[in-house]
């Protein structure tokens, strides 16, 4: 079992912070399938069944999604949403594109398509929303992704993404970091600091507005997950996002990283099954009408 708890609006804003991903960003190789299968079910699905739901509720009939993975939130909204909306579904990896088509039947209305968030490769106003969840914190320049939704928005559309709140509010992410810089303290890796870099909510407007969308709201979303197999959540800790390229490169060994994950995920969370929280932060916002 787990605890849902899905908070009200945030109203606190602060400070500003970012980290920029580049090469780090290649989810290449057997990434997708760890992603998938030890990553998915652990922190994504269940945020992917909200963002679905958000979505389905404005009754889009031509949805983008960016960012999209290995179709984790792509199933979900192809769930919610009504059987001729049009989904089309990109990333920047084709990889992770690949196992996200083999999730859906032949007569499904959506489409795949690799494409970078900041170059969209779509006409102005094609799509009512547009869908990212757990993919702005890698995009490199921030405001030219939001400046290129709002442009392949039409007028009155809705922008819906999510992003990790800090480490403190996912210890996972803070265990990872921890544990794999433990490795090599004189030259940590950072790919853990990414995803989470995108937890203060004032610049996360400021950008949006400035990219002249409206009506932007953000909320918390806290769940409480349960963990029945660590040392499956560790492998896709560090199998799972591309840590383990850094990690060889350093000379390490991914598995001794993977073991003291494991570790630290029981300690801290119990002994399978364990318990841990998780929380995010989802924005809404509007390209307006006029």
């Amino acid at each position: 079992m787990q605890a849902l708890a899905w908070s009200g609006l945030l109203v606190s804003l602060v400070g500003k912070q970012g980290v920029s991903m580049n090469s780090d960003a290649r989810f290449t190789g057997s990434i997708p399938q760890y992603y998938d299968q030890d990553l998915g079910p652990m922190i994504f699905v269940d945020y992917a069944a909200e963002m679905a739901r958000r979505v389905a509720a404005i009754a889009p009939k031509r949805v983008l999604e960016t960012a999209a993975g290995t179709g984790i939130v792509t199933r979900a909204l192809r769930d919610a949403l009504r059987s001729d909306a049009r989904l089309m579904v990109t990333d920047l990896n084709p990889p992770m594109l690949d196992m996200a088509r083999t999730k859906y039947g032949p007569g499904e209305q959506e489409e795949f398509q690799p494409a970078d968030a900041m170059a969209l490769p779509f006409a102005d106003g094609s799509f009512d929303a547009v869908v990212c969840q757990f993919g702005v914190m890698f995009f490199p320049d921030k405001p030219k992704s939001y400046a290129e939704v709002h442009r392949v928005l039409a007028p009155g559309g809705h922008y819906l993404f999510s992003v990790w709140d800090a480490h403190r509010y996912n210890p996972f992410g803070r265990i990872a970091h921890e544990v794999a810089g433990g490795f090599f303290p004189a030259d940590p890796p950072q790919f853990y600091s990414v995803p989470f870099s995108c937890s203060h909510i004032d610049p996360v407007k400021e950008d949006l507005i400035e990219a002249n969308f409206g009506e932007i709201s953000a909320a918390v979303l806290t769940l409480e997950k349960q963990v029945p197999d660590a040392a499956a959540f560790a492998r896709g800790l560090v199998f799972g996002n591309p840590l383990r390229e850094p990690i060889l490169a350093r000379g390490g060994d991914p598995e001794a990283v993977v073991a003291a994950v494991r570790e630290e995920l029981n300690r801290e969370f119990g002994a399978d099954p364990g318990r841990m929280p998780l929380q995010a932060i989802m924005f809404s916002a509007r390209k307006p009408s006029a």
